[in-house]
């Protein structure tokens, strides 16, 4: 069933592309559509593919918005950017649910790898952003939104990829709880320093902004996590779902607002996000390295500093009232990172790290002495 979904969906795109090669752009729509969203529905039936098949969803939605805009910008006069903060606050939510005190313990067990993790992301990152930013040639609002997303902390979806890739979990877990809480006060800070070029910086706006998308809304996570988990298992299993379809919609209505330039300057704001995520991933790891960290570490240090809250960068745009620019390389950034990240943790599940692959050399050696 799963590869006859798959092949419909290879149906759907030829007769999408011929469509658009003969003129007829607005027909091909409903075709690209149907083929992102055969892909996804596909992608169930085969266990290396699974996980992409939620990145897929997002490019069929990304699409709808792309050639159906004025349904995602507001109705009947109600503005939907106005549920993006309620929606960053209940991932947010989510994400303080699927935590507790003993994630911050990890700084006591692991402060050498914590400190590393924390301090390469806040360097690396937003570097990066700025670097990448003052060569684009971009208008500087939206050159402002690569900075952003150069400054926000990690991401939750960093912790799948260190399992996936036999990373550090419980070093990722700490790492992305401790850039999280210090977000309300490290990224206002960078961005006035690094961005204040590009776009005007209220700090202290900021920083009320981030405490309120998530400081609050996580420490209210946390509680229900402590007090009231187990009991309302329908809320923990729904959690992960309303987290999905919120950052969905987040990134729809931010491709809506945004689509004319996405339009002109997308493929070019690509390259430079996937530069941005690639580079973090590189540096992130030789930062590990230059440290003597293990293989297991570095791997997980990569990956936290090359994958970052799009959600909340999005969240931050919109607070500054410039969700059609500054908020459009978070946009592209959250789908990107998880397809280039699935793909990096694929590649390390392959291999054992260094360590896990010499250990049993070393008790054969250790045997042989004696």
């Amino acid at each position: 069933m799963h590869k006859l979904i798959l092949g419909l969906a290879g149906v759907c795109l030829l007769v999408a592309l011929g469509l658009m090669v003969s003129g007829n752009l607005p027909l091909a729509g409903p075709f690209l559509i149907a083929f992102f969203l055969a892909v996804a529905i596909g992608f169930r039936g085969f266990e290396n593919l699974k996980g992409f098949s939620y990145t897929v969803m997002i490019f069929a939605a990304v699409t709808t918005a792309l050639f159906y805009p004025t349904y995602f910008v507001s109705y009947n006069g109600f503005k939907f950017s106005t549920l993006i903060t309620p929606l960053i606050q209940l991932i947010m939510f989510g994400m303080g649910t699927s935590m507790s005190l003993g994630d911050f313990v990890g700084v006591v067990k692991m402060p050498r790898g914590v400190l590393i993790g924390v301090v390469s992301h806040f360097i690396i990152m937003p570097t990066i952003g700025y670097t990448l930013a003052s060569i684009s040639g971009l208008p500087p609002e939206i050159a402002a939104g690569i900075i952003l997303i150069g400054c926000s902390p990690n991401g939750m979806a960093s912790n799948v990829i260190s399992y996936l890739a036999k990373a550090n979990l419980a070093l990722s877990i700490t790492i992305t709880a401790i850039s999280t809480m210090l977000a309300p006060f490290v990224t206002p800070v960078l961005m006035r320093l690094l961005a204040g070029a590009f776009v005007e910086i209220d700090t202290l706006a900021m920083m009320w902004d981030i405490t309120k998308m998530v400081i609050l809304p996580i420490g209210a996570g946390l509680l229900f996590n402590k007090f009231l988990s187990g009991k309302a298992k329908w809320l923990d299993d729904a959690m992960p779902y309303v987290s999905m379809f919120g950052i969905t919609f987040i990134i729809v209505i931010i491709t809506s607002a945004g689509r004319n330039s996405l339009l002109s300057i997308g493929p070019i704001l690509l390259v430079l996000v996937l530069i941005h995520n690639l580079s973090g991933y590189l540096l992130g790891y030789w930062s590990g390295r230059l440290f003597r960290m293990s293989e297991r570490d570095c791997r997980t240090i990569a990956i936290e500093v090359g994958m970052q809250n799009g959600g909340l960068a999005s969240g931050i745009a919109n607070q500054m009232g410039k969700m059609a620019t500054v908020g459009l390389a978070p946009a592209i950034f959250g789908p990107l990172m998880n397809i280039t990240g699935s793909i990096l943790a694929s590649w390390w599940h392959r291999r054992m790290p260094k360590e896990e692959r010499e250990a049993p050399q070393e008790v054969v050696h250790g045997h042989r002495s004696l």
